[in-house]
């Protein structure tokens, strides 16, 4: 039903009676009222924010909501998009309410009759939208007597018979589209138009007398020949935006005139014009140039667009044939190049470049950047960049995942004198070429390397960085962290690691599980408090010594299948006193004496050698025994543990403990 019926039977009545006579339901709504209680200017608030429809059904709810949802301040714009309304209906809603500004029939049947309704009805009508159906052209001419209007919109209509011209003089109207709509011919004279849309149209002439006009759309005009573009674009001097993309015939002598006759002119799309190479075209007041998929655009093209001085936005998406774009414009924000199978190289040189999109550019190999706006550049699976040289003052974040073909020479672009001082995030994601990294960086916050299976040898001297990943960096030998602001680093995923060097005074823990040829470490964290060693069967006394003495907080220290570790490395743990977890399994250890003596504060201690019946009488304190694996214990061994140990909690033995 349309809109409750309410348009009809109740927006006009004043005296709240419904049309059946029914006196109890007025009765209801009255007593309904009392409960409501609300004030005639807050319930005109709330109804401003509720759509036709709603304000139908609220008319249903009482007799004050059914005279304040009626109120002529709601039916300002009459909104009928793809609604069954009738003629009559509509007719009866122009009277209710002549002052309406802004209707929409759009999608409604018998859509010319309600339009020119509208147009002879509502004097003070000024936006006006229809389509979907067949508009006379007695509707055009009937606009000619809308004084105040000021916007028409006609969208998938067929104008006229199809076969001729249709005519719309209009001395106020500022904004036109004609989209989608089938119609041979179009002569327009509007003084103040300032928007002109025809976009997908299949006219095949416009002529334009609008002397003041600014925004010209004649996008997927197929029928539009190229001197009919021409004839109707520079007729219109004042003009600033043209779109002209996927009209296939417009040519470079067209742009040449366009050009001289709109001097003005700040925004050109002619994608898909595969006749354009923007020969001898001068546009200096070009801000956005869009060229998408415009086969003749070549690096020679090039040298025209560098004419445009105050261009801002260029795009050049899917335009084979551009193997090289070399530009210094000082006002270019953002350029696209995307799916350039031939493109090669990149030199562009812009204080105020802020945005680069360059994706799928198979045959890319060298990139130069120098901007001072520059905070992302995202450069993803461009296979064969090999040379890459950034003067960006202000670049932030860098993405150069799944460039395989980048060397060690990278890195020289990111460390403190490569030319980006403010770099807080690098990713090198399975760039597979790099060997050797080595970064001086005083800003560099976070660092990706994931993948990089080719690296031996990385070296870090960032004093900021917080942040690095190395999962898949299963060759790295030598591992240099000096200094660094890590609070975490994870090394057991290096099984070929043999040298280590951290300076960390931030670091808390520390995963070298898994290192066995880790034979070389010199670990300076401070605040260090968990340390896992587990299977570094290469690390040493004097190792650990070192280590001890440079980080006397570890609390927790694993040691699990170290069998290089002995009597005075287990001796230099009386410099950790806060150490409360030690994990000694598969370390082949005859006497933990040693421990026992440095280690007062330890209450969890891992062990499977029969050297704990000999210790046990030195630990009063020990709460937590493991005693899993350990095939010399027998459950005589377990009571005696009980009687000294009278702290212990909890006992871990295995199910074969033997039995006396």
């Amino acid at each position: 039903m349309f809109c409750q019926n309410f348009i009809l039977n109740y927006a006009g009545r004043k005296d709240g009676k419904r049309d059946d006579g029914d006196d109890n339901g007025s009765s209801d709504a009255e007593d309904f009222e009392v409960h409501i209680d609300l004030t005639d200017d807050l319930l005109h608030m709330v109804f401003s924010f509720l759509s036709h429809i709603d304000l139908g059904r609220s008319a249903m709810v009482c007799r004050q909501w059914r005279v304040a949802s009626a109120h002529e301040d709601f039916w300002k714009v009459l909104n009928f998009e793809n609604m069954r309304i009738s003629i009559e209906q509509f007719e009866d809603m122009c009277h209710r309410y002549p002052n309406a500004t802004e209707v929409n029939v759009y999608g409604a049947p018998a859509v010319n009759a309600l339009a020119m309704k509208a147009a002879t009805t509502l004097r003070n009508l000024e936006v006006l939208i229809i389509g979907k159906g067949h508009i006379s052209e007695n509707f055009f001419q009937a606009l000619e007597e809308c004084n105040m209007l000021r916007s028409v919109t006609v969208n998938e209509a067929i104008l006229g018979n199809g076969a001729q011209e249709i005519n719309l003089s209009h001395d106020r109207l500022r904004e036109l589209k004609i989209t989608k709509c089938r119609v041979m011919r179009l002569s327009l004279r509007c003084p103040q138009l300032r928007s002109l849309s025809l976009k997908r149209s299949n006219m095949s002439r416009a002529m334009l007398n609008c002397p003041l006009l600014q925004l010209l759309d004649m996008a997927s005009g197929q029928n539009l020949l190229d001197a009919a573009i021409r004839s109707a674009t520079i007729s219109c001097p004042q003009l600033e935006s043209l779109d002209v993309s996927n009209c296939s015939c417009v040519s470079d002598e067209t742009l040449r005139e366009i050009a001289q006759a709109c001097a003005g002119l700040h925004v050109l799309n002619a994608s898909y014009c595969p006749n354009i190479s923007l020969e001898s075209v001068h546009l200096p007041m070009l801000t956005v140039l869009k060229l998408h998929s415009c086969e003749g655009i070549t690096s020679a093209s090039m040298t025209w667009i560098a004419n445009s001085h105050a261009l801002e936005v260029l795009e050049l998406d899917n335009c084979n044939l551009l193997t090289s774009v070399a530009l210094h414009l000082s006002r270019l924000q953002s350029i696209s190049l995307v799916h350039c199978r031939k493109f090669t190289e990149l030199n562009l040189q812009s204080t105020m470049l802020s945005s680069i999109t360059i994706s799928n550019c198979p045959a890319l190999r060298r990139i130069t950047i120098a901007s001072n706006s520059l905070r992302r550049l995202a450069l993803q699976k461009q296979e064969n960049l090999t040379t890459l040289v950034l003067h960006c003052q202000s670049l932030q974040e860098v993405d150069l995942s799944d460039c395989e073909s980048l060397s060690n020479t990278v890195c020289e672009i990111f460390s403190d004198d490569g030319g980006c001082p403010m770099l807080k995030s690098l990713i090198l994601d399975n760039c597979e070429s790099l060997t050797e990294v080595r970064f001086c960086n005083s800003s560099l916050a976070t660092l990706s390397l994931v993948g990089c299976r080719a690296v031996t040898s990385l070296e870090l001297k960032c004093p900021r960085i917080e942040e690095i990943c190395l999962d898949g960096c299963d060759h790295l030998e030598t591992a240099l962290f000096q200094p660094v602001a890590l609070r975490s680093l994870n090394l057991g995923i290096c099984p070929k690691l043999s040298v280590l060097n951290i300076e960390a005074p931030y670091m808390v823990s520390l995963e070298l599980k898994g290192c066995g040829v880790l034979s070389e470490a010199s670990i300076i964290c401070p605040l260090l408090t968990s340390l896992d060693a587990s299977f570094c069967g290469q690390l040493t006394d004097d190792c650990l010594s070192a280590t001890t003495a440079s980080c006397p907080l570890i609390e927790s220290l694993v040691l699990m299948s170290c069998p290089s570790i002995g009597s005075d490395g287990l001796s230099s743990l009386n410099g950790l006193p806060n150490l409360t977890v030690l994990d000694l399994s598969y370390t082949f250890l005859m006497n933990l004496e040693p421990i026992f003596k440095s280690c007062i504060q330890l209450k969890s201690c891992n062990m499977d050698e029969a050297g704990v019946e000999a210790a046990i009488s030195g630990c009063c304190s020990l709460e937590t025994l493991d005693l899993r694996f350990c095939p010399k214990i027998s459950s005589v061994s377990m009571g005696r543990f009980r009687t000294v140990c009278p702290s212990l909690k909890r006992v871990f033995s295995s199910p074969n403990l033997l039995q006396d």
